[in-house]
């Protein structure tokens, strides 16, 4: 088994009037998404009960660590890892101006198991490569040393402020309150998601950096977008359903926007003619 990556070569531009440079993006090759029912059905087979009592065991499973995480336990995912309750936040000098509205963000997290950390280590990735035509022309096995990102350390670095963290006193919670603020703006940031539709191309960059799918970005970054539609044809973006304003300069539009304080979603459509797009291959498709 082996976990499928694309590289796909794209013009990256970082403005209007820059023509451009050629390079190629990796990104996960995602299969599709599957529903409750299918994998019920093959834990089913893989554990000899009935499927009707796998689906009672899943949903009673579900309803237990739903409740149990939203009460500020951390809930054991059996062979996966933990899940629990956190939370971004601002800080405030003063105890009387403290209050909910301070919490930005209510965060699920998420800390994978040893075992599963090492079997995503453990397996391999195949890369292909396709070139601006979208061409096959190179397939690489991966040769990395398949280190995971440590996201339990990450998080603690940057205070999250979940629940095992709050309940540390109140001169812990004045300073994790105050790193949680920084952590805000920390490495971590927000992840971005990109989706894309029409037969023209589009590229999305940071700081001259390519951004795919999954990004991880911190809030008020600068993001810029370059699409180029198929003629005659005229390409929309928005971010979070907010239209992002497009600027025309001979066939390539050009737009950006901040990154809101949250996970994110951009829609690009690289070609709306007056019925709307043709279907292609954009940035990601999950």
């Amino acid at each position: 088994m082996a976990l499928k990556v694309k590289a796909v070569e794209r013009k990256i531009k970082f403005n209007k009037n820059d023509e451009g440079v050629w390079r190629y993006v990796m990104q996960p090759d995602l299969y599709i998404a599957l529903n409750q029912t299918k994998v019920i059905k093959e834990a089913a087979l893989r554990s000899g009960v009935s499927q009707g009592v796998m689906k009672a065991c899943w949903d009673a499973a579900g309803e237990v660590i739903k409740a149990w995480a939203t009460e500020g336990h951390s809930v054991a995912l059996p062979g996966l890892g933990t899940m629990r309750f956190g939370l971004r936040s601002k800080s405030v000098e003063d105890v009387n101006k403290v209050k909910t509205s301070l919490i930005t963000a209510r965060r699920i997290i998420f800390t994978p198991a040893v075992d599963l950390k090492d079997e995503l280590a453990n397996t391999a990735i195949q890369i292909t490569c396709y070139d601006r035509t979208g061409k096959e022309v190179k397939r690489v096995t991966s040769a990395d040393d398949g280190t995971i990102e440590d996201t339990e350390n990450e998080n603690n670095e940057n205070t999250e402020n979940d629940g095992s963290q709050q309940n540390g006193g109140s001169q812990n919670g004045s300073e994790q309150n105050q790193q949680g603020e920084q952590g805000q703006q920390g490495a971590q940031g927000y992840a971005l998601t990109i989706a894309t539709s029409g037969s023209g191309s589009a590229t999305v960059t940071h700081d001259g950096n390519a951004v795919t799918s999954g990004t991880s970005l911190n809030e008020d970054d600068e993001v810029e977008i370059s699409i180029t539609p198929a003629e005659g044809q005229v390409p929309t973006a928005s971010i979070n359903g907010s239209s992002i304003e497009l600027t025309e300069d001979n066939g390539v539009y050009t737009g950006s926007f901040a990154m809101p304080g949250q996970a994110s979603a951009l829609v690009i459509s690289t070609g709306v003619s007056g019925e709307g797009g043709d279907g292609g291959e954009g940035l990601d498709k999950d």
